[in-house]
């Protein structure tokens, strides 16, 4: 079922609207902004994730909407742009994937008193990472040597991660409901990759 995005002629599937709206971060602009990247695709599965952080006394409010179609994986990141002190704006980025592209999806799963966790429990705290290619981070360390004694330079190694974009849902801050739905999204997504297509 679709329903009307908030403000706009628009439709958005109900539960994304509905998604949107209790994020509460100006749901007629996110709305807006989604609905426009997705070209009237179907939707497939989606993920709402609001975070406000404190940047010395400016709390600053950020909302990630991740959607996966048939084809493609749309990301919207709308947050507050201070232009100046007495004049309010937001900015709001679309981007969309083909799925084809998405190179890998990690969960980081935090669990409290794992000796008697119960398996199909939720973790405490869950951290999604998914990447595509646009954002590459190099880690190096000096290589290290089998020899204890050996004082020469062995130049460095390193590891190329892909990392484009990290989202941490924790059940005592966004709910229980949002760590299982975190989770159900990472695994349609993990079920997509490489494939190019869920048609």
């Amino acid at each position: 079922m679709r329903h009307a995005s908030p403000g706009t002629g628009r439709t958005l599937p109900t539960d994304l609207t509905e998604a949107i709206t209790r994020a509460g971060y100006y749901p007629a602009l996110v709305c807006d902004v989604v609905e426009s990247a997705l070209a009237d695709e179907e939707v497939v599965s989606h993920l709402v994730h609001q975070e406000t952080t404190f940047d010395h006394e400016t709390v600053r409010r950020h909302v990630t909407v991740l959607v996966i179609t048939p084809k493609r994986l749309v990301i919207a990141h709308a947050d507050d742009h201070a232009e100046s002190e007495d004049k309010l704006m937001a900015t709001a980025t679309t981007e969309t994937v083909p799925l084809a592209a998405v190179r890998g999806v990690m969960l980081t799963h935090v669990v409290a008193q794992p000796d008697t966790f119960t398996p199909g429990t939720h973790g405490r705290d869950l951290t999604l990472t998914l990447g595509w290619g646009a954002v590459s981070r190099l880690d190096m360390l000096p290589a290290q040597c089998g020899d204890p004694d050996c004082t020469a330079d062995h130049g460095f190694e390193g590891t190329i991660a892909s990392d484009d974009i990290s989202l941490r849902v924790s059940s005592a801050a966004d709910g229980e409901d949002a760590v299982g739905h975190a989770m159900s999204f990472a695994r349609t997504l993990s079920a997509s990759i490489g494939g190019g297509s869920l048609l």
